[in-house]
């Protein structure tokens, strides 16, 4: 029933003109952050350790934050409207050809990206601009969500790799092919991750862009997707990465997942409107990796 209703609201809100959709998510975002406390607490609390401002300057930020999460749940929606002739419109394409630059390589290539603006329709732009786009996702909690997210992004031409599946083999045959492959790399990653300082903290770091870049030799390109104040969308496209080999595998995967790890921080920093601040992006202390390490070496 719930991917029915999600169906239907998709139907009525295809209907719609784009500047409708940003005036209906502002007032989504807005009872979304008066209504949900606990997650709104946490992002101004979270804001305030990482950033250092006012309960009144966080709280603002996050406001604003909590709009542009509504506009982007009502795009998401919107998406079987997307097409190749139109998705320019919508999304600037400046910066798309580091990219192309990178698959010219055919080593494939690795997208960092994070839960920044509009991701979905970030990939639908890489998709539908003749690039092969490929991702690994985290189902939802919700088994509806999650059906519905991945019926729209390969609607729009994005190859879906779920989590829990064979999803490592399917990734490391699509750099194989030369497609791209995006990470979400600002999701805490538990014991197994790298303990890498992030906004002022300690947090578990993501290894798996390092890991795909260093097997396949594959490069990287950081991309971050912004909305712009007339409610469209430009992308963030960074200089191609590369991992460097010195022999030491630990260290280099650490490092360079470092050097990524500044690029998002940088981007958040200068977007703070556009990040996700209630995710629980610190929830792995430091104590987890050290039984975890602690464990492992007993064995």
């Amino acid at each position: 029933m719930q991917y029915k209703i999600l169906k239907f609201l998709s139907f009525c809100v295809c209907l719609l003109p784009h500047k409708c959709l940003m005036y209906m998510g502002k007032g989504l975002g807005i009872a979304y952050f008066h209504l949900i406390a606990k997650e709104r607490k946490r992002a101004i609390a979270q804001m305030r350790a990482s950033l250092g401002n006012t309960e009144e300057e966080a709280a603002k930020i996050i406001k604003e934050s909590f709009i542009n999460m509504g506009r982007t749940f009502m795009e998401i929606l919107y998406m079987p409207r997307l097409n190749k002739d139109n998705i320019n419109d919508y999304v600037d394409p400046a910066g798309l050809e580091k990219l192309r630059t990178a698959l010219d390589e055919q080593h494939g290539v690795v997208v960092l990206t994070g839960h920044v603006g509009n991701w979905e329709w970030m990939a639908a732009a890489l998709a539908f601009n003749g690039m092969p786009t490929t991702t690994i996702v985290k189902p939802q909690p919700n088994l509806q969500h999650t059906r519905i997210l991945n019926e729209y992004r390969e609607m729009v031409g994005v190859e879906v790799f779920a989590r829990g599946t064979s999803e490592l083999l399917a990734a490391a045959r699509a750099l194989k092919k030369g497609k791209i492959l995006g990470f979400l790399a600002d999701q805490d990653a538990g014991p197994g991750g790298a303990f890498i300082d992030f906004l002022g903290k300690k947090a578990s770091t993501p290894l798996g862009p390092a890991v795909f870049a260093r097997k396949f030799s594959s490069p990287v390109v950081p991309l971050f997707i912004v909305r712009r104040p007339d409610g469209k969308h430009r992308l963030i496209v960074g200089d191609i990465m590369r991992y460097h080999d010195s022999g030491d595998e630990d260290k280099d995967l650490f490092n360079f997942t470092t050097e990524m790890t500044r690029f998002v921080e940088k981007v958040i920093i200068e977007n703070p409107t556009q990040w996700l601040w209630f995710q629980k992006r610190w929830n792995t202390s430091e104590d987890e990796m050290k039984i975890k390490h602690h464990v492992a070496g007993r064995r």
